[in-house]
């Protein structure tokens, strides 16, 4: 596949990974020749230097026999006109284009996008993003990381283990055997920074971040067995009032139980959230003053959430609030690198926007019958929901006749609307929809067992 991404920044040039690590041609399209250089010089991707809604500049970059047009810089309108130009100019088929403002993604201009207008097949809203990330970080409060499948049948989870947890130095297996009628299976862990595929004589140690994916219904015993606990978060504290913090509050509000109070510095937006919020208390002051927090009743709170635009104000102030007894702090942060020092604040979670928006595209990307994607850390892995179709290689097969690619693992089946936790005797059929972790390396070749063949049309 032929794939041109406009915008070689943080979004654009991790999805040119992705796309590139799994054999697609990519151009990637960029007015910072410096940028497009870092990235060229990165990945096995060819560059283009210039506006990406220019046409010229489009057709340098393969646009006349492209097969998806990817709209990922930092200005919605370059952005939208790019999508325009791929559709007009080049009848490129698959254009998607991400897009923050607001004002463009209300529900009166829905038509604006229409093929008759604007013709974008696919719109990104990286707020509209983070905001159901963090709402789901504040229902699950023991995870650090929470992604449903299956359309809410399964969960993605992260959990941080600690000394207390009742199951370290447990192999797997036993695991299994010990909690037999848990729907939950380990997938992988995260140790010395490295992300692998569990098996079933691992052994769980203090300080690993393991991945599972469990039943939803099983979700809270499952955290339970890990000797966490899922506090209630119904007072919340939200700092900043920019459009995810906006978007956030509005479904605090539209949330029964739950109540919010917002801390905003400067005050024209303080005051333009008091009016555009109706149950929300808007205090106008910096988060990392002390005598604001204890205003806004840090110690009462259940949970702070810090979503400004500076990844320093959102994790400070997130540390002061624990130190001040908030049982829960989650963060906003661009910056991978301040996952490191997460912990020793007191942070519960981070939030990276950028990867929730590379995890959104990359599910509109994917070929064959793959229904959804979720990246994990800086790209390092992916669950993968997918359906088996009747050419797939693996249908008809038991999963302990599949070969597996090395660095994946089979977490959950849907068949015929049930679910089940796979076992080496499960058979595979046509139309069952499978949840899979792997590896970056192994990304590619778990897409290939839910391929189509020409034969299948």
């Amino acid at each position: 596949m032929k794939v041109i991404v406009c915008g070689a920044g943080q979004v654009g040039s991790q999805i040119a990974r992705h796309l590139s690590d799994e054999g697609n041609a990519v151009t990637v399209v960029d007015n910072n020749a410096e940028l497009v250089r870092q990235v060229t010089d990165a990945l096995d991707v060819a560059g283009v230097v210039g506006f990406a809604s220019h046409p010229d500049v489009l057709a340098r970059a393969g646009a006349r026999d492209a097969d998806m047009l990817i709209a990922a810089t930092s200005m919605d309108e370059v952005n939208m006109v790019a999508c325009q130009v791929a559709h007009s100019v080049f009848e490129v088929p698959t254009k998607i284009a991400r897009i923050r403002a607001d004002s463009y993604l209300a529900p009166e201009w829905s038509d604006l996008f229409q093929r008759d207008h604007m013709p974008i097949d696919v719109i990104i809203s990286p707020e509209a993003e983070v905001a159901k990330v963090t709402m789901r970080r504040l229902g699950s409060t023991a995870a650090f990381d929470i992604e449903p499948f299956l359309g809410g049948a399964v969960d993605f989870i992260g959990l941080k283990l600690d000394d207390d947890c009742p199951v370290i130095n447990t192999p797997l297996r036993q695991l299994s055997e010990l909690f037999s009628t848990l729907r939950a299976i380990v997938v992988a862990v995260r140790r010395d920074g490295k992300v692998r595929v569990t098996h079933g004589d691992d052994q769980l140690f203090p300080g690993d971040e393991v991945y599972l994916i469990a039943a939803h219904e099983d979700l809270n015993r499952t955290i339970d067995i890990f000797g966490l606990e899922n506090l209630s978060a119904e007072r919340i504290i939200v700092v900043g009032a920019g459009n995810v913090g906006l978007r956030v509050a509005r479904q605090i509000e539209s949330t029964p139980g739950l109540r919010c109070k917002m801390i905003e510095r400067d005050r024209a937006r303080a005051e333009f959230a008091a009016d555009h919020l109706e149950r929300t208390i808007v205090l106008n002051g910096d988060a990392l003053n002390a005598e604001i927090l204890a205003e806004a009743g840090i110690a009462e709170a259940d949970a702070i959430v810090a979503l400004t635009n500076d990844d320093r104000t959102n994790l400070l102030s997130c540390a002061l609030a624990a130190q001040a007894g908030c049982p829960i702090s989650i963060a906003l942060s661009n910056d991978p690198t301040f996952e490191r020092i997460a912990v020793p604040l007191g942070i519960n979670a981070l939030i990276n926007p950028r990867a929730t928006t590379v995890s959104t595209i990359l599910r509109h990307v994917r070929r064959g019958r793959v229904r959804a994607v979720y990246s994990i850390g800086r790209g390092e892995g992916e669950v993968i929901e997918a359906q088996v179709m009747a050419t797939s290689p693996i249908a008809g097969k038991r999963v302990r006749d599949i070969h597996f690619p090395p660095g994946s693992i089979i977490g959950a089946i849907q068949s015929d609307g049930k679910l089940a936790m796979p076992h080496g005797d499960t058979v595979i059929r046509v139309g069952d929809i499978m949840v899979m972790f792997a590896v970056r390396a192994a990304v590619h070749h778990v897409e290939q067992m839910f391929r189509v063949s020409p034969e299948f049309f």
